[in-house]
Order: C-alpha cells, then structure tokens, then sequence
C-alpha cells in the first residue's frame, strides 16, 4: 500500500505520465528509516526538506506540518504492517501536474512508501568494501545539486559503471576535479586525528546523516573535523575512508586503487550513532 495525498492505494495505481516528477525531474524525496514507527531523525528530515520546497518554488501547503507527516508515515506503516518492524520510507513531493517547463501551477502533491529492512540499529558492515572514482561524467556544484531531486541521471550511469567494474560503490567528481560523495551517500576520510569531508559548496548533498556525524564528531576531544574540498590524491593517503545515509548509517570503505583502508574511527563513530539513536 502507498499513502497519495493521505489515501491509502494499492501500488502502481496512483501515477500517470503526465506527472511532473516522471516528466520534468520536477519532485523532490527523502529517504527515512523508521524503527518500530519512530522515525529516525525526523526534524533534520522535515526541515531539509521544506528548505528544498522553498528552493524549488514549490507552494507548501497549510497542513504540512511535521505532525502531519508524521502522521501520514504511521498511518503507511501500519497500513503495511511495519508499525512493529524497522522500515525504509520514501517521502516524495512532486509539483501538481499541468504545463511544460513551466507549470500552471506550483501546489504539490505527496506520496509515502514502505519497505521492510533487517536491521534495527546500524551495524557496522566490515565486508570487503571497494571503491572507485566515476569519471564519465561529473557533478556541477549548485545549490540544486545539494537537493534530494528525482533528477539522478549521473547517479544511475555511475551506479551501472560499478557494476560493470565489479565495485560496490562510485565516488563522484565535480567539475572543479574535487571528490564530492558517492553514488549513495557521503564521504569522509580519516587522517591521523583529522576526520575531512566535502563542503557543501563544493556540490554534496545535504545529507541527514552527514549533519548527525557533523554534530558527533564535533564534540570529540581527540579528533578536529575539516569541511574542505577533497581532492583525488588525498584518497590515497587517508588511514580510513567512510560512506554515510540514513540507511546503513556508516559504510567503512575497504579498498580504493591499491589503497586499503583501516575501520577504527567508523567503528567509534557507530557506537556514538547508535546511543544518539537509542536516546533520540
């Protein structure tokens, strides 16, 4: 079941293609993981994505509350029996349909949907993890390349590349030659007492799990944290390289080129992860 405008509806049964997400990338989503229906993180969600409203002119309804939505997730996940299970959940905003480019008209329309996941808390995944950079094409820094849109055309080629190459992830590249993100997620290096990731100038996306390690790493006596742009050659003199989102939490990297990778840090910073998520 997926939850349209508050109406719950059997899948595939409530888009058509004129929709302005399916014909223009004119949508926005998040991605959340819910917990035996608490939502993890959910203020960083609701606020990320209302400033994304705003950015793409989209009018924000009256009701769009964080109550409301809330309300709305619960009522998908216990529409598919999840209430009592941990789940992954896309929250998409989509423009309402009408024009071409330009739309008649800038009120929304929301969709939620609901996927069973195995894991209750982030666990940390220490399997041979290898990486690579994605060099066909690259990432143009903007302020909309730091949004969750449905326009993901560089994420998609960069993602069949992996697979081709036998990798388990893609690191992307920005026109100014700086490593941005991975294809899911975003990244940071460890070097010594130093933990460095990308700034959000440099095009990343505004990651809800990249501000809660913001805010952790930050409180740690041992460790100064760095918003600077990366550059390729740095990845091969880092100790430890590390993928984050909301659904696995931290991804420790094992390999990139001939480089590997250690998992000290990614271990430390799970286990503070987990005790934010247990007290949250």
């Amino acid at each position: 079941m997926t939850n349209f405008n508050g109406t719950l509806l059997a899948e595939n049964k409530n888009l058509s293609f004129t929709n302005r997400g399916y014909a223009y990338g004119d949508a926005l989503f998040e991605t959340i993981k819910t917990s035996y229906g608490k939502i993890l993180f959910w203020e960083d969600h609701y606020f990320r994505l209302m400033a994304s409203m705003r950015i793409m002119r989209m009018e924000i309804p009256m009701n769009f509350t964080m109550e409301f939505l809330e309300a709305e997730i619960n009522k998908t996940l216990e529409a598919n029996q999840l209430l009592k299970a941990s789940a992954r959940v896309k929250l998409m905003v989509h423009r309402n349909e009408g024009g071409l480019y330009t739309p008649e008209t800038n009120d929304v329309s929301f969709i939620i949907s609901v996927k069973s996941i195995q894991e209750d808390f982030y666990i940390l995944n220490t399997d041979f993890y290898e990486v690579d950079l994605f060099k066909d094409h690259y990432l143009s820094p903007s302020l909309l390349s730091t949004l969750k849109t449905n326009n993901k055309a560089l994420n998609v080629i960069g993602s069949i590349y992996a697979k081709e190459n036998n990798l388990n992830n893609c690191l992307l590249i920005n026109t100014d030659k700086h490593v941005v993100e991975a294809l899911n997620g975003n990244i940071f290096l460890v070097k010594g007492k130093i933990i460095k990731t990308a700034p959000l100038l440099d095009g990343c996306l505004k990651g809800v799990m990249r501000t809660q390690l913001l805010n952790i790493i930050k409180n740690l006596p041992d460790y100064e944290l760095v918003e600077e742009s990366i550059s390729p050659f740095e990845l091969q003199k880092a100790d430890e390289m590390f993928i984050t989102n909301v659904i696995v939490g931290i991804q420790p990297v094992s390999k990139y080129r001939k480089k590997q990778y250690t998992n000290e840090v990614s271990k430390m910073l799970l286990q503070k992860l987990n005790v934010k998520v247990r007290l949250g």
